[in-house]
């Protein structure tokens, strides 16, 4: 079997990419062939290559990228991964695309039931074959990477592509609040700038707070490993997420989390058992209080964290299910 994974911006290091290098990775391993074919803006490709089953990762971008192919594609499997559900199904411009994307795929893989219980809600008919798959692990290197971590300090990790709808200002913002009555913190924000004028924000942000305040740009993502070894805690402050891979990394690591409230975050993140949900700023400060100063509520969150990662987003069960979804969409 041969499965194309065709994917928006595979050289940059997103979510997405991600999540379909683990995928090609563990299909590698079971013998099964793959490519991996970057959407780009311009969509300059016109065919695709041989393939047994076609797998599109972001429902709008997908199906712009098939309506430019010479040779439609009879059959595919398709990936809702989080803009396209959050965003795009509910912006008036590109609503209808999206509907075409999930109707016309013969298989939708989901990464949560809230995603399954929204796609359904508004796309009715494609309940029946919406498949969910929670997202597997990747595996990282905790050495290959150097951390310079002060001692006595205490390291928060914001490992996110530079785009407003990661809402990092927020987090420096906020944390600058506490940095005044626990100078001992730390901020490293680790991820390649997506949008240049939030890009240019951030780098203005960590310029002031520069005593504090670390961005390192992009890293190879195998390195992730020394990043989350090193920290104390992990954020994420997105508006939105599909289920996003590096809160299940850093949970994986026995990191407590602290995550804003959406969908995708609250699909992995029981709040105060495997980590801290934030609605509001006067919530954020306090549970980043709570992470700083109490030992014994950073160790117990860490050690569900992990133990939930273990159990439920295992990478055989991920794998498998896959390929039982590609072997049905032959058909």
């Amino acid at each position: 079997m041969k499965v194309v994974l065709v994917t928006p911006n595979f050289h940059q290091p997103r979510g997405n990419t991600v999540t379909v290098q683990r995928i090609a990775d563990k299909l590698e391993n079971q013998k099964i062939e793959t490519e991996i074919i970057s959407v780009t803006e311009d969509h300059k490709i016109r065919t695709l290559p041989r393939a047994d089953v076609v797998h599109g990762f972001h429902a709008y971008r997908f199906f712009k990228f098939i309506e430019g192919l010479e040779d439609p594609i009879e059959s595919y499997v398709l990936t809702i991964t989080g803009t396209d559900l959050n965003h795009d199904l509910f912006d008036s411009h590109k609503r209808a695309d999206v509907i075409k994307s999930v109707t016309q795929a013969k298989v939708i893989h989901v990464f949560n039931d809230n995603a399954k219980n929204l796609l359904t809600k508004e796309v009715p008919s494609v309940a029946e074959k919406i498949y969910v798959i929670p997202q597997g692990t990747s595996e990282l290197n905790d050495t290959d990477l150097a951390i310079n971590k002060e001692a006595n300090t205490f390291l928060f990790v914001l490992p996110a592509g530079i785009r407003k709808v990661k809402n990092i200002p927020f987090a420096i913002n906020m944390l600058t609040t506490l940095y005044e009555k626990y100078p001992h913190i730390r901020l490293l924000i680790v991820g390649p700038i997506i949008e240049e004028d939030e890009g240019k924000l951030v780098e203005d942000l960590v310029e002031k707070n520069k005593e504090w305040v670390q961005y390192i740009g992009q890293v190879p993502h195998k390195s992730m490993g020394a990043i989350y070894r090193n920290a104390d805690a992990m954020l994420n402050t997105s508006f939105s997420e599909g289920q996003s891979t590096a809160i299940i990394e850093a949970m994986g690591y026995g990191l407590p989390v602290l995550v804003s409230a959406n969908e995708g975050n609250l699909s992995l993140v029981a709040h105060k058992e495997t980590g801290f949900v934030y609605s509001k700023p006067i919530e954020f400060l306090d549970y980043a209080a709570q992470l700083v100063n109490n030992n014994e509520v950073r160790e117990n969150l860490g050690e569900y964290a992990q133990s939930y990662i273990a159990k439920y987003h295992s990478n055989s069960y991920e794998i498998d299910t896959l390929v039982k979804i590609y072997k049905y969409a032959q058909k």
